[in-house]
């Protein structure tokens, strides 16, 4: 697979992998371990365990195949994500396309922290919830809204939120008495570590 403007590593078509056992909590975990969750986070919230999760992490984190998963939109700017597995240097990117330009442009990473710019709540909605039939890439919008979750950089969430991501984790599989808990715990990560400046602008802004 090539993505233009990211020409590093062995990239392969991840996007059938959301479905099994262990993704979630490799994907989603790493956020609650900066102690801004009260509590220990486990694999039993998305209805996996520490079995589902290893197995998992051997694929995700192969050295020899980095994983994508594309997130096109039908209207306005899509995203990729890619497991960077360089040795010694693991992270996910976060690309961003926009229609008209031919290469991705990366606006963020995960190395044990966030670093780059993210998205307001209303942004990530939207992008989850505008997918593109025409374009090969991640069609659920529920599967879209997780996989781009870490991007959100925004103190102001509103109200809804929980409710909202606890749906969207019972959609892929979290049962529905847990559901409720990890979505408390995420977004509490989440908005704890948004440090928005004055001069801050998303990357969807094309600023």
């Amino acid at each position: 697979m090539l993505i233009k403007g990211y020409d590093i590593g062995p990239l392969v078509a991840g996007e059938s992998l959301p479905a099994l056992p262990g993704f979630w909590s490799n994907h989603l975990l790493a956020m609650c371990s900066d102690g801004a969750c009260a509590e220990p986070a486990v694999p039993e919230w998305f209805g996996e365990d520490g079995a589902d999760a290893d197995a998992m992490s051997e694929v995700l984190f192969d050295p020899d195949r980095w994983p994508v998963f594309r997130i096109p939109a039908e209207d306005g700017p899509g995203a990729v994500v890619v497991y960077r597995n360089l040795d010694g240097d693991y992270g996910t990117d976060y690309l961003l396309t926009r229609p008209g330009r031919p290469y991705a442009e990366q606006i963020a990473g995960w190395d044990g922290d966030f670093s780059g710019t993210g998205l307001t709540w209303r942004e990530l909605v939207r992008l989850a919830d505008n997918p593109s039939s025409a374009v090969e890439g991640v069609q659920d919008t529920a599967t879209r809204f997780l996989l781009l979750l870490p991007l959100l950089t925004d103190p102001d969430v509103p109200a809804s939120a929980p409710a909202s991501l606890a749906t969207a984790l019972a959609a892929v599989g979290a049962p529905r008495d847990t559901a409720s808990i990890a979505a408390e715990h995420l977004l509490a990560h989440l908005t704890w570590r948004s440090r928005h400046d004055p001069g801050w602008a998303s990357p969807l802004s094309g600023s």
